[in-house]
């Protein structure tokens, strides 16, 4: 077996970095072509990666080798999406002879490791669990087949592969660390194999640190206390010790709690959302200290290079040419994708996030007359371009994707495209004029996709959730709306929004781009200038040390 304790890193970690952290994920979205991500925690765990490699952090990562990703989306023969669930091989992972076992609802399952070694996507390593083996039976093998599975047994074993898995993999491999950090909660089964150890819940919160990503109740699971302690989620304690150590009494285990009182300090993904996360968790008792770290995305990775040299070189109209040759290749797909050619003169709109209730992919079409007054105004015209993969089995949020799809239809103008990932979300925030974000107020933790637009260009007009009030001054770098009343209910959230954002498009934003262009392109030179350093993630990757690892 390769001496993983030798090999790991090839710089000198700077003392600031010295204590060594395990990072544990479900999701890691490094490149296009690695398929282990779904969205927006996989995009900030990338992200996170790559700063902690070009930062010489002492880390590693622990993941899951999901066999068919989270599922490839494509479309019906009527256009509308499709869910495919297509097997991923990726050769320059290195597959090692480590072979382990972890008990799964009573049965020994094995498990194999494949590595991710630093040099081949510039990113601290990464060891990723997998038990598509052919020692285990096929139920055994299917606990790595799909990203977020929406059978629940399924995803409960995941989350022991990958808690208590990754624990045994670094005893294993000699390379227990200081610092376990949980990115959420789905690693928790971790908490119960380090009490296992140690035997003491002192010493379990004296490794532990959390990070929590959404107020949503659908990223803070609750599940029947029985059926994990069935399964082995607890790593076979009795129920009455596990009560004991999480103070969770009823037969609902609350996965966010639990993990908020086995930790040693938490965070929250940015200001607002802490305000949030003390809201919904600070009248619990034997929580741990919070505080908030707001997300960021990888300059390195996400900004054109091309565009920052015009930027410091003072150069508008190389500037300007550079944002329309990257705005005619996000057409040419747009127009390969759905037989759109869209015009490269006309202020274009992007729509691009995971579909979910609450992110409001078709928001603008709050007042469908207005909307449609706007994008057939022959004076400023406007075309939109959605995009975005709902959880595969949300089929409310997918029955919003087919109905912008049949609105696609009636304006050729409009477009939605199937395929958001890693390449497709660049190429869209390098066409967009406008980068439109319009989540319910609250309930977007942080949002990290305006960082990226930002980073190329594009400028952002979002409703005032998550990170965007630590970044906008409305009418300078970007846009945002008035805050609405978080207390009113959704449907009048929703027509208040609206509103504020058709009349931002309307009387401030369309007469700006077309009438005053000079004024438009120093908006996107402040929003480019503005967004860095702060929202580069080589800055979160230095506070995660500073505010929860040597906290």
């Amino acid at each position: 077996m390769m001496d993983f304790k030798r090999e790991l890193h090839s710089y000198v970690y700077p003392a600031a970095y010295q204590k060594r952290v395990a990072y544990f994920s479900m999701e890691f979205a490094i490149e296009q072509y690695l398929k282990v991500y779904s969205g927006g925690l996989g995009f900030l765990a990338g992200s996170h990666m790559r700063s902690a490699h070009h930062l010489k952090q002492n880390m590693v990562g622990i993941g899951i080798y999901w066999k068919y990703g989270y599922y490839d989306q494509v479309h019906k023969s009527d256009q509308t999406m499709d869910v495919l669930f297509l097997e991923k091989i990726y050769s320059f992972l290195q597959k090692t002879d480590i072979r382990f076992e972890v008990t799964i609802n009573h049965n020994p399952v094995q498990v194999g490791v494949l590595y991710l070694a630093p040099h081949v996507l510039n990113t601290i390593p990464i060891f990723f669990l997998t038990t598509d083996l052919p020692e285990n039976d096929y139920l055994a093998q299917t606990i790595t087949h799909k990203l977020y599975d929406t059978n629940q047994e399924a995803k409960i074993a995941a989350s022991i592969l990958l808690g208590a898995g990754g624990h045994k993999l670094l005893e294993i491999l000699e390379l227990a660390p200081d610092v376990y950090h949980l990115n959420e909660a789905h690693a928790l089964p971790l908490a119960f194999s380090l009490f296992h150890k140690y035997k003491k819940v002192e010493e379990v919160r004296k490794r532990l640190v959390f990070t929590t990503h959404t107020p949503e109740a659908a990223g803070n699971e609750k599940t029947d206390i029985r059926l994990l302690d069935k399964m082995g989620y607890f790593t076979y304690l009795p129920l009455e010790e596990v009560r004991h150590i999480t103070g969770i009494k009823g037969d609902t285990f609350d996965h966010t709690l639990a993990a908020l009182r086995l930790a040693r300090k938490a965070n929250a993904v940015s200001r607002m959302h802490g305000e949030v996360v003390q809201t919904l968790w600070g009248g619990h008792p034997g929580i741990c200290p919070i505080t908030y770290i707001t997300n960021a995305q990888s300059y390195a990775y996400w900004a054109d290079q091309p565009m920052y040299e015009a930027l410091q070189q003072g150069d508008d109209e190389k500037l300007f040419l550079r944002k329309r040759q990257l705005k005619k290749q996000l057409l040419e797909v747009v127009a390969d994708q759905t037989g759109d050619l869209l015009d490269e003169n006309v202020f274009t709109i992007v729509w691009a996030r995971r579909f979910a209730a609450y992110k409001r992919a078709d928001l603008i079409m709050e007042d469908m007359a207005r909307y449609e007054q706007m994008i057939t105004d022959p004076d400023k015209p406007v075309q939109v371009i959605w995009a975005g993969k709902p959880y595969p089995t949300d089929y409310t949020a997918i029955s919003v994707f087919d109905r912008l799809v049949h609105h696609s239809k009636k304006y050729h103008h409009c477009s939605v495209l199937v395929g958001y990932e890693l390449k497709l979300s660049q190429l869209l925030k390098q066409g967009a004029d406008l980068w439109l974000s319009n989540p319910l107020v609250t309930h977007e933790a942080s949002g990290t996709s305006g960082m990226s637009a930002a980073m190329n260009g594009a400028v952002l007009l979002s409703t005032a959730d998550g990170w965007v009030p630590e970044f906008i001054q409305h009418g300078s770098n970007g846009f945002m709306v008035p805050t609405v009343d978080p207390t009113l209910p959704w449907h009048e959230q929703n027509r208040v929004d609206a509103t504020n954002i058709m009349d931002t498009l309307q009387h401030d934003i369309l007469p700006l781009y077309y009438n005053q262009q000079e004024k438009w392109l120093s908006i996107i030179k402040n929003s480019m200038q503005d967004i860095m350093p702060y929202f580069d993630s080589d800055r979160m990757a230095q506070e995660y040390y500073e505010k929860l690892y040597n906290a």
